[in-house]
This record gives structure tokens, C-alpha cells and sequence, in this order.
């Protein structure tokens, strides 16, 4: 499982573990699953997909600016506004 956090400037809005997330990249949209190669990206105002399971519908969270980060620990995404 990935592990991932959504985090905003006020709090901690989600920590846990998916199976996969789509960020809004600024290049792009792009899908994290666990063991996905190190990369940072700046984030556009748009959707996060979180996926619990590989064949589950996903849930949705608008977020606003902001950039993720994928290192050996999982997903971290910093958002200005998430909700």
C-alpha cells in the first residue's frame, strides 16, 4: 500500500494508506502507486483521485495550488486549500 498524506498550511487533512492517487500536476495529471520513483511537482488548482483499493471507486478532494512530493516514505501533497 502507498502511503499517503494530504496536508494543508492549517492541518493535517488525510493520513493513510491507498492504494493508488491521482494528483493534478501542473504538466499534467499523474497516478502514484507504492514503490513509484522519487519526483516533486508543482500541483494545479483540480482534483486529487484517492483509490483504496485497485478496483474501488475513487474518492475525490479539491485542492488549490500547491505541490506533492514522492520519496521512499510515500505521497505527500501540500496544498493551499483542500475540502
Amino acid at each position: 500500500m502507498l502511503h499517503f498524506e494530504l496536508v494543508t498550511p492549517e492541518k493535517l487533512v488525510r493520513s493513510e494508506e491507498v492504494y493508488m492517487v491521482v494528483v493534478p500536476g501542473s504538466e499534467g495529471d499523474f497516478g502514484v502507486l507504492e514503490h513509484h520513483a522519487p519526483v516533486m511537482s508543482t500541483i494545479r488548482d483540480g482534483e486529487l483521485s484517492i483509490y483504496k483499493t485497485e478496483k474501488g471507486e475513487p474518492e475525490t478532494i479539491r485542492i488549490q495550488g500547491g505541490f506533492a512530493e514522492v520519496n521512499e516514505k510515500g505521497l505527500t501533497v501540500l496544498a493551499e486549500q483542500a475540502g
